[in-house]
């Protein structure tokens, strides 16, 4: 019996916070360029919003074998979702901390959940509603396909401006 598209996404934000916090210490375990690539190689904005894309991209990739034929919006369905949770992160992290001038550790994780919980949720509403928003899944595709690219590349090479800077070390990169 086929579980209700509810059940999966619930189940797409456990896997995306059970493996995201694990991507964040993977880079630390291994120390290997490969990795790098997909997890947090400091502890700036940007590396954090790497934890999220990873694990809601792969689990997308995995649930699009059962839904991506009963919804036809599949992919514009999960580019939002990904899209508004990598939105989310940096908005939330420097509005409490322009406000209140620190970085609070245990609110930072808070972010990472909270960011991954309303991606889930913009994108069930996505696949639910009656409106023809999707014009191309594969532009849908392309495009996640390029922010994973431009992730890549950032670990490496990031520009010089604050939201690739570790704010603990203040350096970029690897």
């Amino acid at each position: 019996m086929k579980k209700p598209l509810p059940f999966w996404q619930f189940a797409g934000f456990v896997f995306t916070g059970v493996f995201g916090m694990l991507l964040h210490f993977l880079y630390d375990i291994t120390g290997s360029a490969f990795s790098a690539l997909f997890s947090g190689v400091n502890e700036s904005t940007w590396e954090h919003m790497k934890l999220l894309f990873f694990p809601m991209l792969i689990f997308a990739i995995f649930q699009s074998r059962y839904f991506a034929k009963d919804y036809n919006k599949f992919w514009c369905a999960k580019l939002i979702g990904i899209l508004t949770g990598l939105i989310v992160i940096p908005t939330i992290y420097y509005t409490y901390k322009g406000i209140l001038g620190i970085s609070i550790d245990w609110f930072n994780i808070l972010i990472f959940y909270i960011a991954a919980a309303v991606g889930f949720i913009v994108e069930t509403r996505f696949m639910k509603s009656d409106k023809n928003f999707c014009k191309s899944p594969i532009v849908a595709i392309i495009i996640l396909c390029i922010i994973a690219v431009l992730f890549f590349v950032f670990t490496f090479a990031p520009p010089k401006i604050p939201l690739f800077m570790d704010p603990i070390t203040k350096t970029y990169g690897i």
